[in-house]
């Protein structure tokens, strides 16, 4: 597979450790909306370095958007999921499908939508 191939150049940045769950963590919140310490407390092993690389790396990539309230004590950061971040939620449902089918039996996780989903 050549690099330029779309889906190596996807998988490059998508499959890395934590993505996933951090696109998925985000979801959950209202308006698709989560704070770096929410995100923190949902993910446990994620180390706080870890977590602000892959934030970044999903800003760059436009799957998220940072905003920063400064006008906050302390200053708040949010995470919003962009458009193209709300269609990975369908890439990620289509994952949760097939390994249901496949690979897991899952009672609870085959009745539960995503975004109820407590991991």
């Amino acid at each position: 597979m050549q690099g330029s191939c779309t889906v190596s150049q996807t998988v490059r940045y998508l499959s890395k450790r934590w993505t996933l769950l951090i696109i998925l963590e985000i979801y959950k919140g209202e308006g698709y909306t989560r704070r770096f310490s929410e995100l923190r407390g949902a993910i446990p092993g994620i180390t706080p370095k870890v977590l602000s690389e892959r934030l970044k790396e999903l800003e760059e990539e436009e799957i998220i958007v940072r905003t920063v309230d400064a006008t906050a004590f302390p200053v708040r950061t949010e995470y919003t999921l962009t458009e193209s971040g709300l269609e990975v939620i369908g890439i990620i449902r289509d994952i949760k499908r097939w390994a249901l089918k496949w690979k897991i039996e899952n009672i609870a996780c085959r009745n539960q939508d995503c975004k109820e989903c407590v991991l």
